[in-house]
């Protein structure tokens, strides 16, 4: 799956993080959760200020897209995701994204080449664990707030608000 750091239009460089189940062990989401009843659920204002104010730590970029049912593999999803995003197109390659399928139970952090180099995959995978817990609990907002902080924790340490940098991408939750 890698590509050269040269071209931007390549596929999402690091899936870090294998895609993890949702709610598995959550007895009152015995039904399918849809991508509505998420967005119902969670605090799009909060996650989205989140974002924000991690990223005036940064030069890198979060994005949270939230998927409807589809057939086929998650990951790849994901991946096709962080391109159409433009998540590939950031200056120092340190886009990140927080891609839910609820009605799948799965999530699957990606991030760029530029991050995956500074904090490996073991990062990526304590990173989806702790989100999960959270998540098996019922709670989305927290679950997501708390994975975009420590996130940008790692881009504010390797990848620092410069005066020069600029806001590569929008904050909102992506639905689609």
């Amino acid at each position: 799956m890698a590509a050269a750091a040269d071209d931007p239009e390549a596929e999402a460089q690091a899936v870090r993080g294998d895609a993890a189940s949702l709610l598995e062990t959550d007895s009152r989401m015995t039904q399918i959760m849809t991508r509505g009843k998420l967005m119902r659920t969670i605090d799009r204002p909060l996650i989205e200020e989140t974002i924000r104010r991690v990223e005036r730590r940064t030069s890198g970029e979060i994005r949270v897209s939230v998927s409807s049912l589809f057939w086929g593999s998650v990951e790849k999803a994901a991946e096709k995701a962080f391109v159409r995003l433009g998540m590939t197109g950031t200056k120092q390659r340190n886009g990140v994204l927080f891609f839910v399928v609820p009605a799948r139970r799965r999530l699957v952090v990606l991030g760029d080449q530029g991050v995956h180099e500074k904090v490996g995959r073991e990062f990526w995978s304590s990173l989806i664990e702790r989100v999960t817990e959270r998540f098996r609990s019922g709670d989305f907002t927290g679950g997501l707030v708390a994975g975009i902080e420590e996130v940008g924790d790692q881009l504010a340490l390797y990848f620092p608000y410069e005066p020069s940098d600029v806001n590569e991408l929008p904050e909102e939750v992506e639905v689609k």
